[in-house]
């Protein structure tokens, strides 16, 4: 487990340093296109091949790095803000307040992701703010559940009372104490989440609903894929999705493995 970690671990930090590096690293401008070299198999000037608009595919891919790391990121820190506020709010004030905050949350879960997603492109339009924002709100019930059961455990320790009895204030001991301990567990969760956006984002675009159309991204470079596909060129299809599928698992590895050894040292 700790050699699938520490690959996975490394996979992951390579996509973000390709992600930072793809203007300096593509070796053409990803929207330049020539027509008579579509769908050319690898060659010296072109290392990965051409897709069927005439485009480098090495360049698009380097360059759907970046995009496809953004949304994601975009969620993981919009949601976890959120979710955090949310559950740190319900767990330490209870009562009233804790259950219209969790049934509000309830609610947002029974609505799928995705679904709300599609719903903002439609009335807001196509780019990232529209289905990141959507995401926002479809993941922060998951921070925010975790916050809370987080908080009502945290909140009966000895050390939080002594905070209260010297005077301090709520927000205070929240924001100075009580978060700080919580925070690796909730950014241990967060982690798991990046990969789950980074993949309805995808299929968003895949769908012709997420980032506009010359912009590269992983999702959108699958959806041109296809016709290269049927013809029998699978290179400009299989290599986005090879991307999408091995950064979804190294991130959720890094997750599931900084949980397990946060909780560990929790007990």
């Amino acid at each position: 487990m700790r050699t699938l970690h520490l690959v996975c671990l490394t996979m992951a930090c390579l996509v973000v340093a390709i992600a930072v590096a793809a203007p300096w690293l593509a070796p053409a401008d990803p929207n330049a296109t020539d027509l008579g070299a579509a769908l050319s198999d690898p060659s010296p000037a072109h290392l990965l091949g051409v897709d069927g608009s005439g485009r480098d595919t090495l360049s698009r891919l380097l360059l759907g790095a970046r995009t496809s790391l953004l949304g994601p990121l975009g969620v993981v820190a919009c949601s976890t803000v959120l979710g955090l506020a949310v559950g740190v709010t319900a767990g330490w004030r209870g009562g009233w307040l804790d259950s219209l905050l969790s049934r509000g949350g309830e609610l947002l879960l029974a609505f799928p992701g995705l679904l709300l997603a599609i719903l903002f492109v439609a009335l807001y339009g196509e780019g990232l703010a529209a289905p990141v924002i959507a995401l926002s709100l479809a993941y922060a019930p998951f921070v925010s559940r975790l916050a809370r059961s987080l908080t009502v455990s945290e909140r009966q320790r000895p050390y939080l009372a002594a905070y209260r009895v010297q005077g301090f204030s709520g927000p205070a001991i929240c924001l100075r104490h009580l978060i700080p301990n919580i925070a690796p567990v909730v950014l241990a969760q967060s982690t798991v989440n990046f990969g789950y956006a980074l993949l309805d984002l995808a299929a968003l675009s895949f769908l012709g609903l997420g980032v506009p159309p010359l912009t590269p991204d992983w999702g959108a470079m699958v959806n041109a894929g296809q016709t290269a596909l049927l013809q029998g060129r699978p290179l400009s299809a299989i290599l986005p999705c090879a991307a999408i599928v091995l950064t979804v698992v190294a991130f959720n590895v890094v997750g599931e493995h900084w949980a397990d050894r946060v909780a560990r040292r929790r007990s």
